[in-house]
């Protein structure tokens, strides 16, 4: 088809998924220790970023600039393809503004083509299984402006659910204060958070010890399914470089509903960099978040 689907590196998706796929992101950079890591560049891998962030290195991250989209951009649009871009939450982001402003210029100087940026709303595997309905909706032949209004209209269907092992991180990115990160350490404290429909970061239960951190997230899954229990064939689940705590929550979903496919794979540290190592998460579709 006369159009090709792009994204960001926030979609934490594995990289032989990308490859499959032939779908062309967005890299968000970050700084570890005095030294800029980003896709195609100098790369650690998941076990080494984390390792840096349990031994004290605190990295910053870099939103996507107008001209890092438009060289992502331009060489698609200069073939006579279209681009539905699926971008980083704008709640979370200035990415999805950066990709924006890039379209915009693009369109004036390649008048004939269209580039459909859709703020997805989303965050990690939660924006990598839009993508994913995506792809498929693309496969079943929607245009377009089609599969962009699909995703606009069912973006808010892309449920997370999350639970992190280490206050301290959502302290430093002012998701709780350090009062509330201090007591929640001592007495063992694991809130579960999700993103809202303005594709922000939001408390939405504490709950005491690990375990109990991890069953809460499957407890959200069955009561925010809603419509599509029943009906979701994938289930996707990043961590923190804590994966036997990722399997452990499969387990779960497989016992509970019966759900047989799943992508596991870590958090990027674009968004590790805020969550810290152990986070867990649980995406998939629901009928409100």
């Amino acid at each position: 088809m006369s159009y090709v689907i792009t994204t960001d590196t926030t979609t934490d998706l594995p990289e032989e998924y990308y490859q499959k796929h032939e779908l062309q992101v967005l890299s968000l950079s970050y700084v570890l220790d005095g030294e800029t890591y980003f896709r195609g560049g100098k790369e650690l891998s998941s076990g080494e970023f984390y390792a840096k962030m349990r031994n004290g290195s605190m990295p910053t991250t870099s939103q996507v600039n107008p001209e890092n989209a438009k060289a992502v951009f331009e060489p698609i649009v200069r073939e006579g393809k279209d681009i539905v871009h699926i971008a980083f939450s704008s709640g979370l982001s200035g990415s999805c503004n950066s990709a924006r402003i890039a379209a915009e210029e693009l369109m004036e100087d390649y008048p004939e083509r269209k580039i459909y940026v859709v703020d997805s709303l989303c965050a990690s595997l939660g924006e990598g299984l839009l993508v994913h309905k995506a792809l498929q909706k693309k496969e079943e032949g929607l245009g377009a402006q089609e599969l962009a209004q699909w995703c606009e209209e069912h973006r808010l269907n892309v449920i997370h659910s999350f639970t992190v092992d280490d206050l301290f991180h959502l302290y430093r990115g002012g998701r709780v204060s350090k009062v509330a990160a201090v007591v929640g350490t001592m007495i063992s404290l694991k809130p579960v958070l999700h993103v809202n429909d303005e594709g922000k970061l939001i408390p939405l239960s504490k709950v005491r010890r690990r375990k109990k951190s991890l069953e809460a997230l499957v407890d959200a899954m069955a009561e925010k399914q809603g419509s599509y229990a029943g009906k979701n064939d994938i289930v996707f689940i990043s961590h923190g470089d804590c994966l036997k705590d990722a399997e452990y929550v499969k387990s779960l979903v497989q016992e509970r509903f019966g759900i047989k496919e799943f992508i596991i794979h870590p958090v990027g540290p674009v968004i590790g960099a805020h969550s810290g190592p152990g986070t867990v998460a649980l995406f998939f579709m629901g009928d409100h978040r």
